[in-house]
């Protein structure tokens, strides 16, 4: 694979026989480098686009800028942020969810992975926070999770009920 990434990452998403090993970021000032770790079905997805994407630079030819980018103008170009704005708005509207920041995924995507069982430290890594207070203010903790604490404090006080 090449090497187009989004800004900001050194070297391609890469897939190794199969094997997801994700995007890695450049080095933070003072800080190791960040690997986002990918599931194999947003790599498929990344694979996917960077055909359509290549066969755009074909077509562009000479015209065709190449920034290094993930997700361009058909010229090779960064998309305005404008133009990125308000095409995310109409996807929203368009699949019924509600609008959002883009900056509060992060906040989601924490919580899923409380939710689904995933250590705090490893969901920092993932945020890549240095801090996991930092981490926690990000997580929230759901309805399933406080009544599963519930019943887990129940049972270490009374014992499990037969």
């Amino acid at each position: 694979m090449d090497s187009r990434s989004p800004e900001g990452v050194q070297g391609p998403f890469d897939v190794d026989g199969g094997q997801a090993r994700g995007l890695v970021f450049r080095q933070r000032k003072g800080k190791s480098k960040l690997t986002l770790q990918c599931p194999p079905e947003l790599l498929a997805r990344l694979k996917a686009h960077r055909e359509i994407q290549d066969a755009e630079r074909e077509k562009a030819g000479d015209r065709w800028e190449d920034h290094n980018l993930v997700f361009a103008t058909k010229h090779g170009t960064p998309i305005e942020r404008t133009e990125d704005w308000k095409q995310r708005k109409a996807i929203l509207k368009q699949a019924g969810v509600r609008d959002v920041r883009v900056h509060d995924a992060r906040h989601t995507a924490a919580t899923l992975l409380i939710e689904q069982g995933v250590n705090i430290r490893v969901v920092q890594q993932v945020l890549g926070h240095t801090r996991v207070t930092a981490t926690e203010r990000y997580t929230h903790v759901s309805t399933p999770l406080m009544r599963d604490a519930g019943e887990r404090l129940a049972s270490a006080l009374w014992g499990n009920p037969q």
